[in-house]
Parts: structure tokens; C-alpha cells; sequence
């Protein structure tokens, strides 16, 4: 990940301007070590360590001092809270993130390609495994429900305010506002609302993670289908828009809630299905980090870490 040469860097971001090039997405940045992960999310701690978080069992874990060797740790939880059971038995796709001088991990609990799912939320001091205190469930959805409470993304508004934005297939991506006393959803607005989807054909998209640059607020989506190995056509996508709550286009004005989306990352060459996607800032700028699968390695699920351009107004990764 770290920059290995001052011309490479432009090169490859140049030819990422390219629609259509063989370099036109970047292949992940160097990583070793315990790699093998699903919907990654990551912090860098105050000390300069950094935390992941991945899909399953308790919440896997990785730590790194230098963002390309990690090693694995033990499950976020040491004991699964109790209340899972009703959902599932393992957690997926965690949101790690600081606020207000804790850490927070909101998660989901539930079994492929159902929507009787719930969202958790667990506190920490130190956001290591074996610390986080169960919070109990924030949001869920049932089998009659017509969106799936899954994939959630924590967004702190510089006025404050906080938004939850969560979904998997069904009608598309959510949002609720959240009483940051709490993490869970405001009571004095329990309006649930609609950010992307796809109206025909599939229904496939999932995974938001929104952040705000330069005025605007981007939504990042994953789009298609995951968790097939080599087999798998997941992409990572893209829209904006001048309020959180949408409406969300993307760079030629089609509405995400009409299956827009300006792309990010996409399959190539080795690099299988990117997607399961976070944007986390670091000293050396924001980086996207995603999950796909390895062509070269039976399609085993492994971690892919980027660095984004904004110089167009769009996310470049390179």
C-alpha cells in the first residue's frame, strides 16, 4: 500500500481515468499475513495501530502496525450475546468507528439471503477483542418486511447528527437517524428513509458506506452478487448528493434509487468481485477498504486496500 515510487502513483491513476482500460482498476495495495477476510472495516487507533473487523463467527479480527503485515487476534466477542440466537449464530459486514471517546461496532446477525435480521450495536474502551459490551439490538427487519436490516454504516453529520444507513437486496439501502446518546434510532423521527435500489431486474445491492467530501455526501454500494468464489460479480459503485438523505445520482444524473451508480472497483484480471467496501481517512489520505476473491487462490476471500483521488469530484481509486 505504501507509494513505491513517485511516477507510479500518477501513471496509474491516470489510466484509471480510462473507462474501459486494462488498468482501468487498480490492483489492491501490498498486504501479508492474516489476509483472508469478509466486509472488512478499519480504524487506526490514537497509538497508530489499526483495528479490523470482518464477517464472521464473533466478528473475525486483524491488527497491523504498518497497514501491510496483519495478524489475526481472537473474535470481537468472547462470548456471543444471547439475543443472536434469534437471528443466526454468527455476525456479518461490522462498522468500526470513535466517537465521543469510545468505540463503537455495529454489525448485523442473520443467514444468507433471508431478511429476518438484526443490527447490533457493542461498545469498547479499546476497541480490541474480548472488551466489547453488548448493547443490544438497534434495528431489524422480519420476513414480511419489504428491506433487510443488514450491512450497517455508521455517518456522524458535522452538525452532529447521526445516520445509520443498512440494506441488503429487497428495496434497496435504508437510513434512519440515530440519538447519538444512545446509537440507536432518534425518537423524535422514525422515519425509515429510502437511499438506493434497484426497482427492475435484480435486486442486488447492499453494503452503504457514506461519507462527505468537498460539500457533497457519497454513497458507496456494493452491487451483484457476493460470496461465490470465482464465481462471484460483485462491484463497488458510487453516487452523490447535497443532503445525507439523498437524493444520491451518480456522474451521468441517473438517481441511485433507479439502479445508478458510477463505478469504483470492478473484477480484473485475479482480483475477483470487489466489494463488502469502507472508507476509512488515514495520514496518507482516505482509503477504500473491500474484500475480493482471489482467482490465483481457489477464489478465497482476501483483503484489498486502496487509496481514493478526489481531484474529479468522483472517487478515483488507485
Amino acid at each position: 500500500m505504501r507509494r513505491t515510487s513517485l511516477l507510479a502513483v500518477p501513471v496509474a491513476f491516470l489510466l484509471a481515468l480510462i473507462p474501459g482500460t486494462a488498468s482501468a482498476y487498480p490492483n489492491p495495495g501490498t498486504v501479508t499475513g492474516a489476509t483472508t477476510i469478509h466486509d472488512p472495516t478499519m480504524i487506526r487507533t490514537s497509538a497508530g495501530r489499526y483495528l479490523l473487523y470482518g464477517t464472521g463467527g464473533g466478528l473475525g479480527y486483524r491488527t497491523s502496525t504498518d497497514r501491510i503485515a496483519f495478524t489475526a487476534g481472537s473474535d470481537a466477542f468472547s462470548a456471543k450475546p444471547g439475543w443472536w440466537s434469534s437471528y443466526a449464530t454468527e455476525a456479518w459486514a461490522p462498522d468500526i468507528s470513535y466517537q465521543r471517546g469510545k468505540y463503537l461496532l455495529y454489525y448485523a446477525v442473520s443467514t444468507f439471503g433471508s431478511n429476518k435480521s438484526a443490527i447490533g450495536l457493542a461498545t469498547s474502551s479499546t476497541g480490541l477483542p474480548g472488551s466489547w459490551s453488548d448493547q443490544g439490538t438497534v434495528y431489524t427487519s422480519t420476513t414480511s418486511s419489504d428491506y433487510n436490516a443488514i450491512d450497517p454504516n455508521l455517518f456522524v453529520d458535522g452538525d452532529g447528527k447521526w445516520w445509520l444507513s443498512f440494506g441488503s437486496w429487497w428495496t434497496g439501502l435504508k437510513m434512519i437517524q440515530l440519538n447519538p446518546a444512545t446509537g440507536k434510532q432518534l425518537s423524535s423521527n422514525s422515519t425509515r428513509y429510502s437511499i438506493a435500489s434497484r426497482p427492475t431486474g435484480t435486486k442486488a445491492v447492499e453494503a452503504p458506506y457514506i461519507v462527505k467530501r468537498n460539500g457533497y455526501y457519497y454513497l458507496f454500494a456494493s452491487y451483484d452478487t457476493c460470496c461465490a468464489g470465482t464465481s462471484s460479480t460483485y462491484k463497488v459503485k458510487v453516487g452523490r448528493a447535497t443532503s445525507v438523505t439523498g437524493p444520491y445520482v451518480d456522474k451521468n444524473g441517473v438517481s441511485m434509487m433507479n439502479n445508478g451508480g458510477t463505478p469504483v472497483l470492478e473484477s480484473h484480471g485475479r482480483y475477483i468481485g470487489p466489494g463488502g467496501q469502507s472508507i476509512m481517512n488515514d495520514s496518507d489520505g482516505d482509503l477504500i477498504v473491500y474484500h475480493y476473491y482471489d482467482g490465483n487462490d481457489n477464489g478465497t476471500p482476501k483483503l484489498g486496500v486502496n487509496l481514493l483521488n478526489w481531484s474529479t469530484g468522483w472517487p478515483v481509486a488507485y
